[in-house]
């Protein structure tokens, strides 16, 4: 419903309760005064409540309309539902009596603009609304002086006014000039919101439904768009300054924000009208991006960027491609002599700093991952994350950064992800908009790009040690401890079926790196990746790699295709990096039939739901197994769990090593031989806990003296843990 018809309704219900006798005499026994004959605001429309309203002229909270409705002065009577109907920001509190009230704190408003000089205002807006921007030089829109703006607006709104004919007197025509300011300048009518620290959700559904979200309570705002064209002008301006498209072709806009505000929009034809939510903290949302814009804006203009660019270009002209790929050496060689020959050619000067750094620069993009190559070279980082080309985090010791890394745009994150892709004989492309692969160094590497990802091309890149982690790493990083480590080595090597549990990035396939290094060297290892990334010290290894569907559809090998011809090269330890998938099958069948001593990870919250996405998995082979046979096979083929889980500080913890007892009845039995416990949490959120023994010996360490391995009975007992750990404390 436009305001109009809103200030219709309200005018139409002032009459009716005008006509009414008040049930309350005033003071001299007379009825209550009636509304004024200009028009006051007694109600709102869809509303079922009667009372009296103020406007306040306050001239820094009025923005986007003329003048603001107020709640009644019953708060009882002022909802509907959820919904309340109320002013902007600055409001006074109404009096009893249905007169409108205005206050004088703006000398540019007139105390008479209300009902009906408050209809021709919005009438006067929108007649003038095209032409008025229109007027306007294109280039005022990127004109940093607010004052320029300003008169610029000023004259646009007069010229405007004189063509049409109108007679607007000094308030409606500051107001205009105010709110067509904004509409360059900022987000028009819902300006004033954005910066309402109270607000935590602006949505427009369509022109002329505007609410928010305050404290708690929905509240629809009185302000309108003139139209869906004008309202499509905000939603693309929002996109552009996320660095997102949103058109017919691409209607829907999902997008974080730095501050941790979320951006949702949809446009025709996937919605009737458009539609946008801003789900903000207590700022505005965009100054944040806006900042960023900035900074990237001085990045790109400066010389020095500039020359960056031009040497690059010509670089990949000139350069021999054999020095591209075989001799780092010659490669830095050539670029520093092109370098020195441009600055010569167009006399620029140049410090040794800067030209070393032209010069690493340069490097990156030419035979490394550009922006990112830093990050993946500094050895405090775990992970980088690139949301689209303005917008790189790092994982720094357990904990989430925003660098201030950037790509140019999505041109450059493409020719990246390409540089990738390459040499492991993968594409990406619209077809294909998701990729999986490994970086030289075993890194782990993922990339979704347009249409699937609506923030432009991403690439997670999962870094591992140059060095592979040891045990030894393990416990000094608080992973594990050394009864715990000591445990999972004997039963390593006495050959029982290990699975490692946890969530995404809890480290799990670090653990299973770890564990696999205590397979003796003279057994024959198979392992079967999606992507290859485990680090494998014996010499007796054969690395096996799942293959997509080429470019015709075929020749896809997956995990489960790699798993069978597996058990025919005769390998005595199978390790599947991950199991997600029918391959479950394939392996229960093989650590019950002679292959024992394997290891895999999966993801699951805790240690018997981990049992349950075995069941799943099992399942997906497409065989109508009874869940009790399932069930046989798992408590027969697995012996233990190990759950492993990245905590609130960052830090990434085993918190439980289980073991499969077997079955009582239709349910398989665990016993928990290891749990974490947790002391305290200190003041800078780092938690103290220890993984702890329960005092239960595990089923199967007859099992291990079968094997010969010896495991000395007391680190069952948490007497012992303490008592060791109290030595090695004094020894140290």
């Amino acid at each position: 419903m436009s305001i109009l018809s809103r200030l219709e309704r309200i005018r139409d219900k002032d009459a009716t309760l005008n006509q009414k006798p008040s049930d309350e005499p005033n003071g001299n026994n007379e009825p209550a005064a009636s509304a004024p004959a200009n028009g006051g605001v007694g109600g709102v429309a869809g509303s079922s409540y009667s009372g009296a309203s103020t406007v306040e002229d306050d001239s820094d909270a009025l923005m986007g309309v003329a003048a603001d409705l107020i709640p009644l002065s019953d708060p009882l009577l002022m909802q509907e539902g959820e919904t309340i109907v109320r002013p902007a920001l600055g409001s006074n509190p109404p009096p009893r009596d249905n007169s409108l009230a205005l206050t004088d704190t703006d000398d540019s408003l007139d105390p008479a603009f209300a009902g009906d000089d408050l209809r021709r205002y919005f009438r006067h807006k929108h007649l003038i609304f095209d032409e008025v921007l229109g007027s306007l030089d294109p280039r005022l829109w990127q004109q940093p002086q607010r004052d320029a703006i300003r008169d610029a607006v000023s004259k646009a709104v007069a010229d405007a006014v004189r063509s049409q004919g109108l007679a607007p007197d000094p308030a409606e025509i500051g107001w205009l000039v105010r709110e067509f300011t904004q509409e360059i300048t900022d987000f028009g009518p819902i300006t004033q919101y954005l910066d309402d620290p109270a607000i935590g959700k602006i949505n427009i559904n369509g022109a002329n439904e505007v609410s928010v979200d305050r404290l708690g309570q929905t509240e629809l705002l009185p302000v309108s768009f003139r139209d869906d064209d004008h309202l499509l002008s905000l939603i693309r301006r929002v996109a552009d300054i996320v660095g997102n498209r949103i058109d017919s072709k691409v209607p829907l806009l999902d997008r974080p924000l730095p501050d941790g505000s979320r951006i949702r929009a949809k446009v025709p034809p996937i919605s009737p009208h458009p539609t946008l939510t801003i789900e903000k903290t207590s700022g505005n949302p965009f100054e944040a991006v806006k900042r960023q814009q900035a900074d990237r804006q001085r990045t790109d203009t400066q010389p020095f960027a500039q020359l960056r660019d031009r040497i690059q270009q010509r670089l990949v002209r000139e350069l021999d491609s054999n020095a591209l790929s075989n001799n780092p050496d010659q490669l830095r060689t050539q670029v520093e002599a092109q370098i020195n020959n441009v600055l010569q050619e167009e006399r620029v000067a140049m410090t040794r700093a800067e030209r070393a750094s032209l010069v690493t620069e340069l490097l990156h993009e030419i035979i490394g991952l550009g922006p990112i190559e830093p990050l993946l070279n500094d050895p405090d980082i775990d992970e980088v994350m690139v949301n689209g080309p303005y917008q790189v985090y790092a994982e720094r010791k357990g904990k989430l950064e925003l660098t201030r890394q950037r790509f140019r745009d999505n041109a450059h994150v493409m020719q990246v992800i390409e540089r990738i892709v390459a040499p492991l004989g993968r594409r990406v492309d619209e077809k294909s908009p998701m990729v999986d692969g490994r970086l030289r160094d075993g890194s782990r590497f993922n990339a979704v790009i347009p249409p699937l990802s609506l923030v432009g091309p991403t690439i997670t890149i999962r870094k591992f040690a140059r060095d592979p982690y040891t045990m030894t790493d393990l416990i000094n990083f608080g992973t594990i401890t050394r009864e715990a480590a000591q445990f999972l080595q004997a039963a390593v090597e006495a050959r029982l079926n290990i699975v490692i549990s946890g969530g995404t990035g809890s480290g799990k396939t670090t653990t299973l790196n770890v564990l696999s290094g205590f397979i003796p060297a003279d057994e024959r290892i198979v392992t079967i990746e999606d992507a290859a990334e485990l680090q494998m010290r014996q010499e007796h290894v054969v690395r096996l790699e799942t293959r997509p569907a080429n470019i015709e559809g075929v020749g896809e090998v997956t995990i489960r295709d790699l798993v069978r011809n597996a058990l025919r090269m005769r390998p005595d330890r199978i390790v599947i990096g991950e199991c997600r998938g029918a391959e479950a099958l394939d392996m229960l069948q093989a650590m019950n039939t002679g292959h024992d001593g394997s290891l895999t990870t999966g993801h699951s919250n805790n240690p018997r739901e981990m049992l349950k996405r075995f069941e799943t998995m099992v399942l997906m082979a497409g065989f109508d197994l009874p869940v009790r046979a399932i069930r046989e096979q798992l408590a027969l083929a697995l012996d233990v769990v190990v759950h492993q889980e990245r905590m609130r500080d960052g830090t990434r913890r085993v918190v439980a090593i289980t073991e499969i007892v077997g079955m009582e009845g239709d349910v398989i039995t665990l016993q928990d031989i290891f749990t974490f416990e947790q002391y305290s949490v200190d003041e800078h959120g780092k938690i103290n806990g220890r993984l702890q023994p329960n005092g239960l010996r595990p089923k199967f360490y007859t099992k291990m003296l079968e094997a010969g391995v010896k495991l000395p009975m007391n680190i069952f007992t948490p007497r012992a843990v303490e008592g060791s750990q109290a030595q090695l404390d004094r020894a140290s």
